[in-house]
């Protein structure tokens, strides 16, 4: 793995890894909608593409055949805040993550690599379960499922090596969305009731400089058409979560458990499993949970003070 093109390259996830990647040896072409790259830096291993992949026969014109090794893709329109909603963008973006992996193989990759998502295993629990009425909320986990419902069909067809990463929970420095982890740590700083649901479900979050690394030991040494689960391995109710980021950040307030009410789905411990990652790519998270709320708590103050 030596030259590999990452598309979503300028986003929380892809621009840790985009970085990874380079402090390992490793060239990158970064593909984002933006003019100039926000987050990344400059480097003699990096060239930055301004290119909206939905357009897949401009992306296949700036990037020159038979250079690339490796196709990562990060993007996905709509991750966090309302447009998770959207049914038309997740499926579209399902479908620009099949076109995208075509292209791969059209521009000699022999790889590709797609982020998954934990949720896709909730949805299948919400949308089996007899009875079962699935909020809106889970539409982005469908895209993610179907994308690689069909990424698996297509590549076994075109004969490209399909490898899935599935995040848990990414958090850390430099995320922006409303997602759980920044938003109850917005509550602590501002000083905000921290109410929740009774947190009996299972859950696990996996700091970002952690996914980085476990993308670049997967692109690597993942086995083809295998999914590999990216957590912290210490997978547990988000009760306990809730308490260890209370504990670390803010031992002066107190968090309400059962004051909102849960309505999405548990799902079994062992879905969270990241034992393939260890065993077949080499990957541990490393950054503990209290270590991880503990720098993003620091760093949400410096930007919001």
């Amino acid at each position: 793995m030596k030259n590999v093109i990452i598309t979503g390259a300028d986003g929380f996830v892809g621009s840790y890894t985009t970085q990874f990647f380079i402090d390992n040896g490793v060239n990158v072409l970064a593909v984002d909608i933006n003019d100039i790259p926000k987050r990344l830096g400059s480097s003699d291993r990096l060239r930055y593409v301004k290119c909206d992949i939905s357009d897949i026969e401009k992306l296949k014109s700036v990037i020159p055949p038979d250079e690339y090794d490796t196709f990562i893709h990060f993007a996905w329109a709509g991750s966090a805040g309302p447009a998770r909603t959207d049914y038309n963008l997740q499926m579209q973006n399902a479908l620009t993550a099949v076109e995208c992996m075509k292209a791969a193989k059209e521009l000699g990759c022999k790889r590709f690599v797609c982020a998954g998502s934990i949720m896709e295993y909730e949805v299948e629990a919400a949308v089996h379960s007899q009875g079962g009425k699935p909020g809106m909320a889970y539409i982005y986990g469908m895209g993610k499922h179907i994308a690689h419902c069909m990424c698996k069909s297509v590549a076994a067809d075109i004969g490209i090596d399909l490898v899935w990463p599935m995040i848990t929970n990414a958090y850390g420095v430099g995320e922006l969305s409303p997602r759980f982890v920044n938003t109850t740590l917005r509550k602590i700083i501002n000083k905000e009731p921290l109410q929740f649901t009774a947190a009996t479900q299972n859950y696990d979050f996996v700091y970002v400089t952690d996914v980085a690394r476990a993308f670049y030991l997967i692109a690597q040494n993942g086995k083809p058409f295998c999914e590999y689960m990216i957590g912290s391995g210490n997978a547990r109710p988000l009760k306990e979560f809730i308490i260890e980021m209370v504990d670390t950040n803010a031992r002066e307030q107190s968090p309400i458990f059962g004051d909102i009410p849960f309505t999405g789905t548990n799902i079994p411990l062992g879905t969270f499993d990241s034992t393939a990652a260890e065993t077949d790519c080499g990957f541990k998270a490393e950054i503990s949970f209290a270590e991880g709320t503990k720098k993003t708590l620091e760093w949400l103050k410096t930007i919001e003070g």
